[in-house]
């Protein structure tokens, strides 16, 4: 008799364990369901936000824009000018040079893994197998004295130097409300190549019935970066293709900022 309750005991706490542990696959969806739904989200067309840029003590305003269909660009304004970062309008990237204020197209390599990156629009554990990535649960870790849940995010291989390269991101999830605080990822190429990005979120606020974290910093890990503070965040704007566009006229990329 003592044998049959010291394996019934057994039995309870291990189901009790099984009961109570949590798969990459449950976190992500409780995470959905956290901040709007799976339906909500896959109707995003396109997200803009508007924010505030804090480095080195700096702060300017600036726009980021992201759609669907894989256009996206940073708009800055310094000093009462605004000038277009990061453009990619599907097929050609670009980016204002500061130094000689003119538009100038990144090599065939960065865009073609811009490309590749567009494709996590608006989330990128949103239809994630649909996309070819993958998703792993290593674990709780504990991120600025928040428990959280580690998930590895494994998308298609990017491209470095004409090779293709692992293309890894670890989110951590905090464990009470679902929603991702850091994520954590390998530079693989240029000076900090193999230094690891950091990228913090907090203060989560509703949006048409979706959350976005409002307040994010970013960086090397254990180093100081640049923050931005959300102003405000607009879903399904309209934008004209024609923003996206390389422009002609490269002499004078910059221009006054209209209010």
């Amino acid at each position: 008799m003592k044998t049959l309750k010291l394996i019934f005991l057994a039995l309870l706490v291990s189901f009790s364990y099984s009961s109570n542990s949590q798969t990459a696959e449950e976190i992500i969806s409780t995470y959905f369901e956290n901040t709007g739904g799976i339906e909500a989200w896959s109707k995003l067309e396109g997200v803009k936000i508007s924010a505030k840029i804090n480095q080195s003590g700096m702060e300017f305003p600036a726009e980021i824009i992201q759609l669907k269909e894989g256009q996206r660009m940073v708009i800055l304004n310094i000093q009462g000018q605004t000038v277009k970062q990061n453009v990619f309008d599907g097929e050609v990237l670009w980016n204002t040079n500061m130094m000689t204020q003119k538009a100038e197209k990144s090599d065939q390599e960065t865009t073609d893994n811009m490309k590749l990156e567009s494709t996590s629009f608006p989330d990128p554990f949103l239809n994630y197998k649909e996309k070819g990535f993958t998703i792993e649960l290593l674990g709780e870790e504990e991120i600025a004295g928040t428990n959280t849940f580690k998930i590895k995010l494994t998308k298609k291989p990017m491209i470095v130097d004409s090779k293709p390269e692992e293309n890894v991101t670890y989110y951590f999830f905090d464990t009470e409300n679902y929603v991702p605080i850091a994520t954590q990822s390998e530079i693989k190429s240029g000076p900090a190549k193999g230094k690891v990005s950091e990228t913090t979120f907090s203060d989560y606020q509703e949006v048409d019935g979706i959350y976005f974290a409002y307040s994010m910093t970013q960086g090397l890990k254990g180093q100081p970066g640049f923050s931005l503070s959300v102003d405000k965040i607009e879903l399904n704007p309209e934008i004209d293709a024609k923003e996206f566009a390389y422009p002609e006229d490269t002499e004078t990329p910059i221009t006054d900022k209209k209010n």
